[in-house]
């Protein structure tokens, strides 16, 4: 079996962001460079600071062709029913954090159509997601840093059933563990980066693999695990086994990192991401303990956690 230690970053979807085909839209150019230039859009707060949800129809189009919104939350969605024109979403993080500290990972429904969405700075603009693209349930990422949404309208003989939407997540990059580097996404954890995996990651459990499926559509596979030991978890990743003996649960990470199923116990760490558990580092049960003891000694362990 190959050790699911290559599974070092949690990832999804394409890692390059890139330019449509046949250069950028006319219409997107002009409508980001008038809202930029001009302050001629529109603006849209939400109550709750988090989720967006209107009508393109509500939209005075010679008025206005685009819309603002405002965003300050760490996670949340968009949802643009009917679009026509286009929107500027503003994702502003509710930390002192600054933006090149921050990562944004969107991902569009299943049912998103009516628009394509770009990634837009001082008006240039890389397709992000395109209408009508039956991957669009993949998880686009970016720094904070490098820009933000824009989201245009396609032209449409009728918008009745079109809605775009999708949900986001600003996350920060953590100590160098970032985990939507475009290089090596499957390559081994180092000492350090395991052992702050085990004081900062959402669930950290011991335990062996007990199979692998695997999802080509997606690029994904989903490690089913058996735990014989729970240090920390969130939103229930791992629930009591049915014959009463330790816990099971599953975690996803990328089909190019091709872990199998195989005997040996293993310490897994990992990330809660749009509801999912995405698999971080995990090295073998026996290679964590030898570098955890050896950083005892040396006084150099950020946090305690039991290693028999």
């Amino acid at each position: 079996m190959r050790d699911p230690a290559p599974a070092v970053r949690r990832s999804a979807g394409p890692r390059r962001m890139r330019s449509p085909a046949s250069g950028q839209p006319l219409t997107a150019l002009l409508a980001a460079l008038l809202a930029a230039l001009l302050g001629g859009a529109g603006a849209q707060y939400s109550s709750d600071l988090c989720n967006w949800k209107a009508s393109g129809l509500t939209h005075e189009l010679r008025r206005k062709e685009v819309e603002q919104v405002y965003l300050r939350c760490s996670e949340g969605t968009v949802e643009w029913m009917y679009p026509t024109g286009a929107l500027i979403v503003n994702l502003q993080p509710n930390t002192f954090l600054p933006p090149r500290h921050l990562t944004v990972c969107i991902k569009p429904f299943k049912y998103s159509s009516g628009a394509n969405i770009y990634l837009q700075k001082t008006g240039e603009l890389n397709l992000l997601v395109r209408d009508g693209d039956r991957g669009s349930g993949r998880v686009q990422c970016f720094g904070l840093e490098k820009g933000g949404l824009f989201v245009e309208a396609t032209p449409q003989q009728d918008i009745s059933r079109r809605t775009t939407g999708f949900q986001y997540e600003l996350m920060s990059r953590r100590m160098g563990l970032d985990l939507h580097t475009l290089s090596a996404p499957c390559s081994p954890c180092s000492h350090t980066e395991v052992l702050l995996a085990v004081c900062t990651s959402d669930f950290v459990v011991r335990g062996s693999i007990q199979d692998v499926t695997h999802e080509p559509e997606r690029q994904e596979s989903t490690i089913h695990l058996r735990v014989s030991r729970l240090y920390r978890q969130k939103s229930r990743v791992f629930r009591p086994a049915p014959e009463g003996a330790g816990w099971q649960g599953h975690v996803r990470t990328l089909l190019e990192c091709g872990v199998r199923p195989g005997p040996g116990d293993f310490l897994f760490t990992g990330y809660m991401h749009f509801g999912e558990a995405r698999l971080g580092c995990a090295p073998r049960f026996k290679d964590f303990q030898r570098m955890y003891k050896d950083a005892e000694e040396r006084g150099l362990n950020p946090c305690e956690v039991g290693t028999e």
